[in-house]
């Protein structure tokens, strides 16, 4: 099989939160002749199958009739208080659905505390405590008890910090929103948003048991600012003054990934998966992206 193609049972796929991984699956899927619906928080009418759905009722009944035929469903919404808040609303729609052959959830590395530049890996207890954390991981166990109850494979994706086209440091040095700051010893890892969708077309080959956990992740931690220095080297941009790392000037999601150093070592997703991400570092995938023309508009 090639990386991107999906089984030929999956006819009918939702994602429940097309944020920017989901979208891009769906946008894959759709390709390959997948009928997928997904929700978003304000409509697009430019996209028939983009549903709107908040997690509060009343619920959508294009988006009823969707969740009743579909043969998977992907949940990417941000957890709340309560965990995933779209799965009680949609409970009974999924109840009455017998071609249901798979689901899964992407949830995040942010899981795992700070490690201090030490290793996570499969063995790992997910031991998070802040709000988020912990949010996501009762969603995490939401989707497994789902999954339990219906005899189905459930994968759950532990997503490194995603990149790829419109989302990545070549842009943001383009557009003058790249920051430059420096938090010593501090190392994360990444994923190219098309290796995360290669990791979730290979679980629908390969994920037999409801309580299957991946690592989704490339193969060089790396601190922030060397990333914001190749892509400066890589598109002759400017690199701006650096700084130290400001938690007050940062918006939650920078805290988080600046809130805890660790290497994620993704070798037991690989094999499990028979998956390897074609970016195996962010320079490759900087690469990738310059190739495509991002960042180009300013550069030089």
């Amino acid at each position: 099989m090639s990386p991107d193609a999906p089984p030929p049972w999956l006819r009918r796929l939702v994602v429940l939160g097309m944020g920017y991984t989901g979208t891009r699956f769906a946008q894959r899927l759709r390709a390959h002749g997948v009928h997928c619906v997904g929700t978003t928080r304000t409509p697009d009418p430019e996209d028939p199958m983009r549903h709107r759905f908040d997690g509060r009722l009343p619920v959508d009944p294009r988006l009823l009739d969707a969740l009743a035929q579909a043969d998977a469903i992907l949940g990417s919404m941000p957890a709340g208080a309560d965990g995933d808040p779209a799965l009680p609303l949609l409970a009974d729609a999924l109840a009455s659905n017998d071609r249901l052959r798979w689901s899964g959830y992407l949830s995040s590395t942010g899981v795992y505390a700070d490690r201090q530049g030490g290793i996570v890996d499969a063995a790992s207890v997910a031991d998070g405590t802040d709000a988020t954390a912990r949010m996501r991981l009762t969603a995490e166990r939401q989707w497994r008890e789902l999954a339990r109850r219906r005899g189905i494979p459930c994968g759950v994706f532990r997503l490194a910090g995603i990149y790829g086209p419109g989302r990545n440091a070549l842009r943001q040095l383009a557009d003058g929103t790249a920051r430059h700051w420096v938090k010593p010893g501090l190392v994360f890892n990444r994923i190219h948003v098309d290796d995360a969708c290669d990791a979730i077309t290979a679980s629908l080959w390969h994920t037999r048991t409801p309580d299957a956990t991946y690592l989704i992740a490339d193969e060089l931690p790396a601190p922030p600012q060397d990333v914001l220095a190749h892509a400066a080297a890589l598109s002759g941009l400017p690199l701006p003054p650096a700084e130290p790392y400001d938690a007050e000037r940062a918006s939650p999601a920078l805290r988080r990934f600046y809130g805890a150093s660790k290497r994620i070592d993704a070798r037991q997703t690989r094999d499990a998966l028979h998956w390897r991400p074609r970016h195996a570092d962010y320079r490759q995938g900087l690469a990738s992206l310059w190739g495509a023309g991002e960042g180009r508009s300013c550069a030089g």
